[in-house]
């Protein structure tokens, strides 16, 4: 069983920052791309950013330039910086991995449990 635990969301003022960090842990061989996903009330949820275990980076374009993602193989963790925060970031910010949990290389999706962000002053 694969594990992904969140930590670090709360409540800051607009312009404030936040790091979010997401740690993996359990059986598994590696994880290959990382993500982080949010999602605000009444709203589906929609990629932030993501990267590959080589450090590739994917953003959605409302967070380009204010948002950073990171990852420490080693710790399979990975983080968020989010800098020049906006009442619209409000939302549930996921975690996801894709993990490879067999000799095979079969991937699958896992998700963590969530951590609240609330820009507002």
């Amino acid at each position: 069983q694969v594990q992904l635990v969140e930590s670090g969301g709360g409540l800051v003022q607009p312009g404030g920052s936040l790091r979010l960090s997401c740690a993996a842990s359990g059986s598994f061989f590696s994880i290959n791309v990382m993500g982080w996903y949010r999602q605000a009330p009444g709203k589906q949820r929609e990629l932030v950013a993501d990267i590959t275990r080589g450090g590739s980076t994917n953003y959605a374009d409302s967070v380009k330039g204010r948002f950073t993602i990171s990852r420490d193989n080693a710790k399979n963790t990975v983080y968020l910086q989010m800098n020049t925060l906006k009442p619209e970031d409000t939302a549930v910010y996921y975690c996801n991995g894709v993990v490879v949990t067999t000799s095979l290389g079969h991937e699958y999706s896992y998700w963590g449990q969530g951590t609240q962000v609330t820009v507002s002053s």
